[in-house]
């Protein structure tokens, strides 16, 4: 049966990253077989430029009637100015309220070939293999109340409220107990319980779960400490679980570890495990445009998505092969390069991994 897959490349290097992985997309359908059918939308900052809401009901029919989504990158400087509520951003957050994509998977996988590329030392970094399982819709990004309000005094004041229920905490523990059965059967739940009541809450029902699930190891490490002990010895994580926003900062920090953030990609699924794929880059848009963006992490989320959501982890296998082969032969694009090694575009990039395949 044809699977229906939604493309959304955004704004910024977004339409450049998304039509190289679209390119492989359309080699596995031609030589392998694969039964899927592509249409396309709108969201983000050109959503809002052609439709006046960053996430258009079009689009969000579109995708919940998708079986899988492939995301590009969303925003840029050009909208900053626009009030919160129609920020390009906001088009990404109500995909995952609206499609309840609350598990989001980060990997951080250091490929060999990269360990130089990495600011640090390569006995630190190399074999690095860590999935981070962030919650993504819960938590303090969509806790209300929220806003700005102006106090008696006349001074203005922020606030947002950091809130998960039970229920939201026992499905992301079981995400994360369920990946890590299938790797090294360790998890570090990362909270801030010693300060925050929400997160005392977190720990208390992931040991619950845990309960459930006894060949796993579960640890627990406040959040600072976790942040520092990915920089100061990664390969001590094998699966990490946390909350939204230590998950977004983590993730980009651990990264680094890998030597670009143009190299990781994510998914972001649903009890049933449709999902959302998207690189966990931004838009780029200084250097939108210019064909020098890194598209593998968007090829290698076309990969997540063959083996989360499309049930062809054969073809998944392909796609990361053929990103081990480009490297092997010194291809790098302008955020990997070093010298010595021959440096591509994003089309050359794209066209060596579908050659590769």
């Amino acid at each position: 049966m044809t699977k229906k897959i939604l493309v959304l490349p955004g704004d910024g290097i977004g339409p450049e990253i998304v039509a190289e992985a679209v390119k492989v997309i359309n080699r596995l359908q031609s030589d392998s077989g694969l039964d899927v059918e592509l249409e396309e939308g709108l969201v983000g900052g050109c959503a809002y430029d052609a439709k006046g809401h960053p996430l258009p009901d079009e689009t969000l029919q579109q995708a919940k009637e998708a079986d899988a989504i492939l995301l590009g990158a969303v925003g840029g400087t050009q909208w900053e100015s626009l009030d919160i509520a129609v920020r390009p951003e906001k088009g990404l957050l109500g995909l995952r309220a609206g499609l309840e994509l609350f598990s989001n998977l980060r990997p951080a996988i250091l490929y060999p070939q990269l360990a130089s590329a990495s600011t640090l030392k390569a006995e630190v970094v190399s074999g690095l293999d860590i999935m981070i399982v962030r919650e993504l819709t819960g938590g303090i990004y969509f806790g209300q109340p929220r806003g700005v309000r102006t106090l008696d005094n006349g001074e203005r004041q922020g606030f947002n409220t950091l809130v998960y229920s039970e229920s939201e905490i026992r499905r992301i523990a079981r995400s994360a107990f369920d990946i890590a059965m299938k790797r090294d059967k360790r998890v570090c739940s990362v909270d801030k319980a010693n300060v925050l009541e929400c997160t005392e809450l977190w720990r208390e029902v992931m040991i619950e779960v845990a309960k459930d699930y006894p060949e796993i190891e579960l640890s627990h490490m406040y959040v600072d400490n976790a942040a520092m002990q990915l920089v100061r010895a990664p390969k001590q994580f094998d699966v990490m679980v946390t909350t939204n926003m230590f998950g977004d900062i983590l993730s980009d920090c651990a990264a680094m570890l890998t030597g670009s953030i143009g190299m990781l990609p994510s998914a972001s699924l649903d009890v049933n495990g449709k999902g959302m794929y998207e690189p966990i880059h931004g838009s780029a848009p200084d250097i939108a445009g210019q064909g020098v963006a890194n598209p593998l992490a968007t090829i290698l989320s076309v990969s997540m998505m063959l083996r989360y959501s499309l049930g062809e982890a054969a073809l998944a296998d392909r796609i990361d092969g053929a990103v081990n082969k480009v490297l092997d032969d010194g291809l790098r694009t302008a955020d990997i390069f070093t010298e010595g090694l021959k440096k591509v575009s994003t089309c050359e990039m794209g066209e060596a991994v579908i050659a590769a395949i």
